[in-house]
């Protein structure tokens, strides 16, 4: 039975990608690199914005901290906004709460934006602990967000489950001891989030939510 639900922000809550491709063009810009697909910028979508320019653009850590800050001051203006929440998201986080459960949100987004984000979309008022990272916190591991999140709300980790969309908040959860399941309709795989170890995988959210209450 579980009684606390964490959701990861970036494609589980809300459709991110638009804001997050024009912040990292605007990066790229600003070191005069040239332009990959948005499919190869896509996977700049959910891990760690540090890790995904050394990763994706094989930068040393050093300039991929600098990157993020100029990634920011884009992100930080217009990117956050170039977002949408998900059909289903309102009317399951709706759903959750009105069936007694408590909700959290625990992203690799720093904590600022995401409360913006979520105070944009009128989302706030369905959370009871928000977690994301410090500005100066790319070091910061999902799994050191959702221990946070976890500690915030002093759940225990069987009572608990995440729900996201990419293999990091499965590990991320797994690592704390928490289940998780995945969702499809973000910007992560079945086989990514089936090889990382998620519970269970949905479609929509009206199924995560059937999944959910299923369970208690």
């Amino acid at each position: 039975m579980y009684g606390y639900i964490l959701f990861d922000l970036d494609g589980t809550l809300t459709e991110s990608a638009p804001g997050i491709i024009n912040s990292i063009k605007y990066a790229l810009n600003h070191y005069g690199e040239k332009i990959p697909p948005d499919e190869v910028l896509l996977r700049f979508v959910g891990p760690p914005l540090i890790d995904s320019f050394e990763r994706i653009m094989g930068w040393p850590p050093e300039k991929s901290r600098e990157a993020v800050d100029v990634y920011r001051e884009y992100f930080s203006e217009k990117g956050l906004f170039e977002n949408a929440v998900y059909p289903g998201v309102r009317e399951l986080l709706k759903t959750l709460r009105g069936a007694g459960l408590r909700l959290g949100v625990a992203t690799s987004k720093p904590q600022v934006f995401c409360e913006r984000i979520l105070k944009h979309f009128n989302l706030d008022g369905y959370f009871d602990v928000v977690k994301g990272i410090p500005l100066d916190g790319e070091d910061m591991s999902k799994a050191e967000v959702i221990a946070e999140a976890l500690k915030a709300e002093g759940e225990p980790p069987e009572n608990t489950l995440m729900v996201g969309d990419r293999e990091h908040d499965v590990s991320g959860a797994r690592q704390n001891s928490v289940d998780c399941i995945g969702v499809l309709y973000g910007y992560g795989s079945r086989r990514e989030l089936e090889a990382a170890g998620a519970k269970a995988v949905f479609a929509t959210a009206k199924e995560v939510g059937e999944f959910i209450l299923g369970e208690r």
